[in-house]
């Protein structure tokens, strides 16, 4: 079984809690602190597929899934493959946003799924360390849904 290189990158450097190699990144890469990226063995559309089955199947609500790629193409543009997954689970939010009203920009939750210039495929979310570090939450969320995405790019 392979590792998959799960990134949170931070403005003081990489941080690599699932991995112990720095996974090779296209020459464009520049790392979004607190986003956490797992490389997929999927394409972008099976990775997005995948994560929205999963997701429904823990009836964890889809908010939307905009294919980005196909957006550009309307308007005579062209784009990678890029999907973005917006989704999330109302009781398990409503209160936490009740309790750290800042947080409801960063919920509902959104995963990025994209293929970069060498062909990889990522899938990418804001990490839940940063999350509670960005809005002083007491404890840090939604780490059941890192295994989500990690489950969803294998």
């Amino acid at each position: 079984m392979t590792k998959k290189a799960l990134l949170i990158c931070r403005p003081d450097g990489i941080l690599q809690p699932r991995s112990e190699k720095c996974a090779v990144f296209g020459k464009n890469f520049m790392p979004a602190p607190g986003v956490s990226r797992i490389k997929s063995k999927q394409s972008v559309a099976n990775t997005a597929a995948r994560l929205v089955d999963l997701l429904n199947n823990k009836g964890i609500k889809i908010f939307a899934r905009i294919d980005q790629r196909a957006e550009a193409q309307h308007v005579g543009l062209a784009l990678r493959p890029t999907e973005l997954i917006i989704f999330g689970d109302p009781k398990t939010g409503t209160p936490l946003m009740d309790e750290y009203p800042s947080l409801a920009l960063d919920l509902p939750l959104k995963a990025l799924i994209y293929e970069d210039t060498t062909g990889d495929v990522w899938l990418c979310s804001n990490s839940p360390e940063y999350l509670a570090e960005r809005h002083g939450l007491a404890t840090i969320p939604f780490e059941a849904v890192v295994k989500l995405l990690e489950a969803a790019a294998g």
